[in-house]
């Protein structure tokens, strides 16, 4: 089997284990929530996800970049504190404080969603980004690199894998919180759940709780697998010999007129 071939098989298994599950619900007719089909649950909790983790991801990552830039980085604490607000108060609270504002129904659950999966993105955005190097930032400074050009050729690829974890975090917590949304009528595999726990059936619940398990499952594999890929580009840059910077920006950035310190000195005529 390749180097990668293994990677797939937490991916393979447990998205393979949720379709078919999905597809084929007489496998599990005792489980069966009769107000709709786990295909209708699985896509509402997927919406709910989907929305919640798009705003998250956006604004997480957008004010991770904003602080990290010498402009910003004033606002650092104040971004901190803003982005820990969702993660204040349990996922319920931040639900029913939406209530209010936004009503029953899908939209506030999204958005409590997403300021509780802010967090995660923000902190391992601003991490990795301070995390580079200085002097590969003044190498590309060097080779006349804008702040932009640094920014998207060097430092975001440099960044990626940190970035990707709190993404992956982000997500599969967002899965797992997005149950708790059934409560206020977003519906989604919650729904099985919460109908589950009121009326006492077990096989309610195990509908609800193996799909957003197997759900979590999935999407943590899947990330998993693109961390591991882009992990693998950067070392394979790294040991290419002659690789051109601007292709793999993970290496050290070489200045024109310095020389390399690992290269032996050369004997003075």
């Amino acid at each position: 089997m390749s180097f990668g071939g293994w990677r797939w098989l937490p991916l393979a298994g447990f998205g393979g284990a949720l379709a078919a599950l999905v597809a084929v619900p007489r496998w599990w007719p005792w489980a069966l929530y009769p107000r709709s089909t786990p295909a209708e649950l699985l896509a509402q909790h997927l919406l709910l996800v989907g929305l919640s983790s798009l705003v998250a991801v956006g604004a997480g990552l957008g004010l991770g970049i904003a602080v990290t830039r010498p402009w910003g980085r004033a606002f650092l604490p104040l971004a901190r504190t803003l982005a820990s607000v969702g993660q204040t108060f349990p996922p319920t609270a931040v639900l029913i404080l939406m209530v209010p504002a936004l009503g029953f129904g899908l939209g506030p659950a999204w958005v409590a969603l997403a300021l509780y999966g802010v967090l995660p993105v923000f902190g391992n955005t601003v991490e990795a980004l301070l995390g580079v190097s200085p002097a590969t930032l003044d190498a590309a400074l060097g080779l006349g690199f804008r702040p932009v050009q640094t920014l998207w050729r060097v430092e975001l690829p440099l960044a990626r894998p940190l970035i990707l974890a709190g993404i992956r975090t982000s997500m599969v917590v967002n899965v797992g919180t997005a149950a708790i949304g059934a409560a206020i009528g977003a519906g989604g595999l919650g729904a099985p759940i919460l109908s589950g726990l009121v009326t006492q059936n077990n096989g309610f619940l195990a509908e609800g709780a193996i799909l957003a398990g197997l759900l979590a499952l999935t999407l943590d594999a899947g990330f998993g697998l693109l961390g591991s890929r882009s992990g693998l580009r950067q070392e394979l840059a790294r040991a290419r010999p002659g690789a051109d910077p601007a292709r793999a920006p993970s290496a050290e950035l070489p200045v024109p007129g310095l020389a390399d310190p690992s290269a032996p000195a050369r004997s003075q005529p």
